[in-house]
């Protein structure tokens, strides 16, 4: 069954680029993805660019409108994703587990819809 992993941290919270923390964490994923791609289930994955870049897109009574920023304002913000293939959301729950942003932010586990 596929399921995306979102994750989800204080983009204020996070390390200054090329600091060590940043390295290690940055390591820490890599790690990680190394792991899942080697156990075969990786499917895909992407980290975002903050949300500061973000576009946000609304049609409304025919108007469509643009937005700089995220849809919301939240305390955490969507910072990537990975999409896997596991055999249920045991499964599933243990691999997000396992992501680092898991320890400092949270990581949302949704089914993926396939339509046939």
């Amino acid at each position: 069954m596929k399921y995306a992993l979102l994750i989800y941290e204080d983009e204020s919270a996070m390390p200054a680029e090329g600091t060590p923390e940043a390295v290690e964490q940055f390591q820490a994923y890599y790690s990680f993805t190394e792991d899942i791609n080697t156990q075969g289930i990786a499917l895909g994955g992407e980290a975002l660019r903050p949300t500061d870049t973000a576009t946000t897109v609304r049609i409304r009574q025919g108007d469509v409108s643009y937005t700089d920023g995220p849809f919301a304002e939240t305390k955490e913000q969507l910072g990537g994703f990975y999409l896997i293939d596991v055999d249920d959301l045991d499964a599933a729950l243990e691999v997000a587990a396992r992501i680092p942003g898991a320890k400092t932010g949270s990581i949302e586990v949704r089914p993926v819809w396939v339509f046939n």
